[in-house]
């Protein structure tokens, strides 16, 4: 199995397990619809997904999955408060221009959030950065500075600290190490490669 495929086994058996069976899910930022037909076929979850890239939302369709192409705050503004049952946000936010809006927005529209995004404070972000001068790449951030992402990087102690002000309720976390298989009890904002909250309000 490579690594990019593993990585994903783990983070949506992780979502799955959080899932109950039956659940209304939306799934923002949704690519091809990987996630979105695993959580059909194994929790039996009447899974919808946004993107704003045509041909993820085509491959959506091909999976035989609903899915809107456009941007994700203008549709869930458009839908009434706890339509879902569960909005998932994994790998997104670091790629949108207002993560806090598009959190506040999910809450409106589903009893829980899920977050899932990778740790800027991993020990080897720090490393590369303070020691190397470099941009990090490592498992974690995998691609090179000139194919760069995300746009808006954040650590585990930063989520957090938003989560605490915002007043929202951390309802399950769960932090893995840079193998993004196993579990990092100690000390996750530093050892901890990939992160995922379940919030309420």
């Amino acid at each position: 199995m490579s690594v990019p495929v593993a990585k994903r086994t783990v983070d949506m058996q992780i979502l799955a397990d959080w899932i109950e069976p039956g659940s209304r899910v939306l799934d923002l930022g949704c690519g091809r619809g990987v996630l979105l037909e695993f959580l059909a076929q194994t929790r039996k979850a009447r899974a919808f997904g946004v993107d704003l890239d045509f041909n993820k939302i085509s491959s959506c369709v091909r999976r035989g999955l609903a899915a809107y192409q456009g941007d994700m705050l203008g549709y869930m503004r458009a839908l009434p408060d706890e339509h879902f049952d569960h909005v998932i946000c994994s790998r997104t936010l670091e790629e949108v221009p207002d993560p806090a809006a598009v959190i506040a927005e999910a809450l409106r529209v589903g009893r829980h959030v899920t977050v899932g995004f990778a740790n800027h404070g991993y020990w080897k972000n720090r490393y590369a950065a303070l020691l190397l001068g470099r941009k990090p790449q490592n498992p974690v951030y995998p691609a090179p500075w000139h194919e760069s992402r995300p746009a808006n990087p954040a650590t585990i102690a930063d989520f957090e600290a938003f989560c605490a002000v915002a007043g929202y309720k951390i309802v399950r976390r769960a932090h893995l190490r840079g193998d993004w298989r196993t579990t990092s009890r100690f000390c996750p904002n530093l050892f901890a490669g990939y992160a995922l909250y379940q919030l309420s309000r």
